[in-house]
């Protein structure tokens, strides 16, 4: 009996360490190919397979292999897309299964947030009725951080210490020029329902009265009256105000401050830009010059400012994906489990698919101070330790990174094409 090939695909946005738990799982793949076949990746995601586009990783350097743990970006593409019930969308499931079967592939592996442990779920139902049994095991990615039950999503830790670097630095900027410039300063940070990476924000203030001096979350309601007035008092106590403010922040009446009107693939609001907003509402009401700046794909990007802590566990994520593979496991995903705070120390889980498809871990209220615009000492006890340690990327003799492209090659297909 052929050994069976195993199919990864990345999906959804992308994460600094994305790259790293694909190293993880196609080293720990090839150090067991006595056991497993080749490894293929679809290309851009679910739609690559649905393609038959599936990338031969047996094609790449091992240097280039193991370049991925320092190289930000999706490797191998991704993308929104999200499938329907099998009820719905039976015709594609069908062809995956058929995919899976031309190709040979006994194991799926889907990396990415709550929608990509739906998908992985259902394909490994769909498997067993269509006559094709695949083991798929989810593999847990999101810098939003609002997957259940792991400690911490990979991607989430390098994001927090981006944005707590990022605040830091540029209120020292607008500080030194707050007297006679710009006296508001609004960092809009991901998180559409879940404010974990404003919360990382907070990880700056290091003593009372440090910036940022606000922090909006979108699991409370904003009362633009009593933001205000903290914001009049800040820049009466510290001679400005330097805030970062969750993209998800909603009005009184529960509606996004920002909600442009439209849907992305995953049938989520698309946000229009909620700083922009933030700042005119207070230059208008408060007469204080602003400036406010997006984070958006910087955040998920800055591989040069990683945190190690996120780095180990990203790779360990893609590892123990192959070492439940190779134990027969199927619907399952790893997990980080912390075991102790300080000194941080953690483990790797795991967690049935069924328990994390489409389910959010939002800010516990205890994390979030009782005002409503800061975090609290528990919040810093559980951030502290994802945002510890550096590992940078190698650099060239320009000054710049020195990332991997892959050569990507696709495997020959076998099938007709699909129609969406």
């Amino acid at each position: 009996m052929r050994t069976k090939n195993l199919l990864y695909a990345q999906s959804g946005g992308v994460t600094p360490v994305i790259n790293a738990t694909a190293c993880g799982l196609i080293e720990t793949a090839r150090q067991n190919s006595d056991r497993l076949g080749k490894v293929y990746a679809g290309k851009d995601g679910i739609i690559g397979i649905l393609n038959e586009e599936l990338i031969d990783t047996s094609k790449e350097r091992q240097a280039d292999i193991a370049a991925l743990r320092h190289t930000p970006g999706g490797a191998f593409g991704s993308c929104r897309f999200k499938l329907k019930g099998i009820d719905e969308s039976r015709a594609q499931y069908a062809r995956l299964i058929e995919v899976f079967r031309a190709h040979n592939i006994g194991y799926f592996f889907y990396n990415g947030g709550g929608d990509s442990a739906d998908t992985a779920y259902k394909v490994s139902q769909i498997g067993d009725k269509l006559g094709f049994p695949v083991q798929c095991i989810g593999v847990p990615k999101t810098i939003d951080n609002d997957l259940p039950i792991t400690d911490v999503c990979p991607g989430f830790g390098s994001v927090a210490k981006y944005v707590a670097v990022s605040i830091m630095e540029a209120s020292l900027d607008v500080e030194s020029m707050a007297s006679s410039s710009t006296k508001v300063f609004v960092l809009e940070v991901m998180g559409r329902h879940a404010g974990w990476i404003a919360a990382a924000g907070g990880l700056a203030q290091r003593r009372r009265g440090d910036p940022p001096h606000i922090i909006l979350f979108p699991e409370l309601l904003l009362d633009e009256k009593v933001l205000l007035k903290k914001v009049a008092d800040t820049v009466k106590a510290h001679g400005f105000c330097s805030m970062v403010v969750s993209e998800g922040v909603r009005n009184r009446q529960g509606r996004f401050l920002s909600d442009s009107g439209r849907r992305d693939a995953f049938g989520h609001a698309q946000l229009g830009g909620v700083a922009p907003v933030i700042a005119s509402m207070i230059t208008d009401a408060l007469g204080y010059k602003s400036h406010w700046a997006v984070a958006d794909y910087l955040q998920r990007s800055a591989r040069h400012v990683a945190a190690k802590t996120d780095v180990e566990q990203a790779y360990a994520m893609g590892k123990a994906a192959i070492q439940l593979a190779l134990q027969g496991k199927s619907g399952v995903m790893p997990v980080v489990v912390r075991t102790a705070d300080r000194p941080y120390r953690w483990k790797v889980g795991e967690v049935d698919l069924a328990k994390v498809a489409n389910r959010e871990k939002k800010m516990p209220r205890r994390f979030i101070s009782k005002d409503g615009f800061g975090i609290t000492a528990a919040a810093r006890r559980y951030l502290e330790p994802l945002i510890r340690g550096e590992e940078y990327p190698p650099y060239d003799h320009d000054g710049l990174p020195k990332y991997v492209h892959l050569k990507n090659r696709l495997v020959a297909k076998k099938l007709a094409p699909f129609e969406f």
